[in-house]
């Protein structure tokens, strides 16, 4: 895996490895993400995420998020609970050399307290696949105040969605076997 695109392009993360097998992890591909920021950049949804809070729950690797600040954003919050993913998050934060503008959260992404601080404009949600665990998530997030108004949540599944009543699903795009929903609130 590596970093596809902005300051950190062509920096290579941390290997999963084995990984976990219980931390599930499944590392959005390096193909994928660079379809995703392809859409992103493409000028569809203005520029969502120059300047931009970014939001990367079941963060897994962190490399949506790292993505993300290589582009522009300017702080990302990774939401991750198991350990394997917390690691393998910290070594990629050392890796791009971008502690201070990063916080990792080591929390259940389904049971978020209310947040304090500024809400986030940019979300990724890639929860572990066929488990409802997105939706309880997104729940969570926007019951606690953590997403802006107006803010663009990529939510990546295997199946089909079914957006909170707060959010409107604005297109799916697939890549193989996974589906990006496009959703704003």
């Amino acid at each position: 895996m590596r970093i596809i695109g902005g300051t950190f392009r062509g920096r290579a993360l941390a290997s999963v490895g084995k990984g976990d097998a219980g931390a599930h992890l499944r590392p959005t591909t390096d193909r994928v993400r660079e379809s995703l920021f392809n859409v992103l950049m493409g000028g569809r949804y203005g520029d969502p995420i120059t300047d931009m809070r970014c939001l990367d729950l079941f963060a897994g690797t962190g490399a949506l998020g790292l993505e993300a600040l290589s582009r522009g954003a300017i702080h990302t919050t990774f939401v991750e609970t198991g350990r394997k993913g917390q690691s393998l998050i910290r070594e990629n934060i050392a890796l791009c050399q971008c502690k201070t503008e990063t916080k990792l959260f080591a929390r259940d992404a389904t049971r978020l307290p209310a947040k304090p601080d500024a809400p986030y404009d940019l979300i990724f949600l890639d929860p572990p696949y066929g488990k409802s665990m997105g939706e309880a998530a997104l729940k969570s997030a926007l019951a606690g105040g953590w997403i802006a108004k107006n803010a663009l949540i990529l939510w990546e599944e295997s199946a089909d969605i079914i957006p909170p009543p707060e959010c409107d699903l604005l297109e799916t795009r697939k890549f193989g076997g996974t589906n990006i929903n496009f959703l704003s609130t």
